[in-house]
């Protein structure tokens, strides 16, 4: 007679020996569980093929019967559908990877090898089995890649475009895993979404009269804050973090943000906007106030959310937006880009990227008025 293994009770009273003790789930599927010498004792499937062949899956120290069972069942359909191997997430991208490389060449497969080596085979994901693998792990390690500390939202879209592409290959390289029998599901992974509209950047143009009104729908803490970031280009993170000290009377602003520290020429307005700004407060206080303190990025998301709703503008128009606004009025004014990348903390790779169309059209209109013939 079988002993018994479903309660705790029962495993107790069991003595330790190397054969599981079994129960039958279904015909040619059991569950065993081994008693160690300690007393302890681990779980154990086993499943028999159409053939006679008996295949076994160590299911490691699970704490009840039920658990076990859920986990065995998982392997039993696997087994069913073709295979009895079992492998994790880093095995499931390896052979995914040399797929590629024979199905659609070295391009391919260097490419998915390379987000993988960053994202899986060293990381946690890679290591869970893809009978244990669920849908919370993947959405998980897929938001783990959105960790940005940023004040520009297009850095966000980017980190999740990115993080989409990424995803794609990971689904791609399990449901091989699937197609191969070495999984029995699909579902886990169904389930876990890629972002939606992060393709492409979202352009925002704030007319001189968008501007006017987001102005005059501003309180008065957050209207210096708004018109200095129109003023100088420069992020609204740095211009937060700027101390009073850090206002030079003679037209120079200091500002730390994500490429270092950097000193820059000020317009006159801009200048008259931050003494207001500073008054009388000692060196070492904040630039810009709000209730006596520095803004944070909440504070100033908020307030900023508040006025854009007053002023009718949409959604899209974000603090970030006055940044892009102040870049775009430098270029079309005649800086040149090298000048107007070191005033706004970036590179002319970047200025060419995204404001090339406002270079051209600038060059063009000048061009227009060389007279050659």
């Amino acid at each position: 007679m079988a002993a018994a293994i479903k309660t705790v009770s029962d495993r107790k009273k069991l003595s330790s020996r190397r054969e599981p003790y079994w129960d039958r789930i279904e015909a040619g599927c059991y569950v065993g569980y081994r008693v160690l010498g300690d007393g302890t004792g681990t779980w154990i499937a086993r499943w028999r093929s159409d053939t006679g062949g008996q295949k076994y899956h160590a299911l490691g120290s699970l704490p009840d019967y039920d658990g076990a069972v859920k986990i065995a069942r998982e392997w039993f359909a696997q087994c069913q559908g073709g295979s009895t191997e079992v492998i994790d997430v880093a095995e499931a991208c390896r052979r995914y990877v040399k797929d590629r490389r024979t199905e659609k060449g070295e391009s391919t497969a260097k490419d998915a090898e390379g987000r993988f080596r960053r994202l899986v085979y060293e990381q946690p994901i890679g290591r869970i089995k893809l009978s244990a693998l669920r849908t919370a792990h993947i959405t998980d390690w897929r938001n783990a890649q959105i960790d940005v500390d940023d004040d520009d939202p297009d850095v966000e879209r980017r980190a999740k475009d990115s993080a989409n592409r990424n995803l794609a290959t990971l689904k791609a390289a399990l449901n091989l895993a699937y197609r191969l029998g070495l999984a029995s599901s699909t579902a886990q992974w169904d389930r876990v979404e890629a972002f939606k509209g992060v393709g492409q950047r979202r352009d925002v143009a704030l007319t001189l009269a968008d501007r006017r009104k987001l102005l005059a729908a501003a309180d008065h803490e957050l209207k210096p804050f708004l018109r200095a970031m129109l003023l100088t280009g420069c992020r609204p993170g740095e211009l937060a973090g700027a101390t009073v000290g850090d206002l030079d009377p003679a037209g120079l602003l200091t500002v730390v943000g994500k490429t270092g520290r950097r000193t820059i020429p000020i317009s006159p307005d801009a200048l008259k906007v931050l003494k207001e700004c500073a008054g009388d407060r000692l060196t070492d206080e904040p630039l810009l106030m709000r209730s006596g303190i520095a803004w944070t990025r909440f504070e100033w998301r908020d307030a900023f959310q508040v006025a854009r709703a007053a002023a009718g503008l949409p959604d899209t128009v974000v603090m970030y937006s006055l940044r892009h606004v102040s870049i775009s009025e430098m270029l079309v004014s005649g800086i040149d880009p090298m000048t107007v990348a070191k005033i706004a903390g970036t590179s002319v790779e970047m200025i060419s990227r995204h404001y090339g169309h406002l270079i051209k059209d600038k060059i063009v209109a000048q061009l227009a008025r060389v007279k050659v013939l």
